[in-house]
């Protein structure tokens, strides 16, 4: 079982907040931290994506986070731009049990 909602290293929370934090996917910046939960089962970040693909916001539970490197403020994810870009649009007032269970299946495999 996948761990969607937890980060795989509990010592990335202890450098401060993500926010503001820029997300590197594996082919290049998709965009900075707009919010960050640190919630046990429910941890995720909300990503600006800006102008790359029309201002929207992906959220991106904290399982599918490689890497957080504070010294250059920044969170490493293991999907392409183009994964994050296919990923369920993020809107924050239909944000529930039914939302989270498309993230869930969605970043599932890229996932710890």
């Amino acid at each position: 079982m996948s761990n969607v909602w937890n980060y795989r290293e509990t010592s990335w929370l202890e450098g401060g907040d993500l926010v503001g934090y820029s997300v590197e996917a594996t082919d290049g910046s998709i965009g900075k931290i707009d919010e960050a939960t640190n919630e046990v089962d429910a941890a995720h970040v909300v990503v600006d994506t800006g102008p790359w693909i029309f201002g929207k916001k992906r959220l991106i539970p904290a399982g599918a986070i490689t890497g957080v490197d504070h010294a250059d403020e920044s969170v490493r994810v293991n999907m392409t731009k183009d994964q994050i870009k296919s990923a369920p649009d993020h809107d924050a007032d239909r944000w529930g049990d039914e939302s989270r269970a498309q993230y869930s299946d969605y970043y599932g495999p890229f996932s710890w």
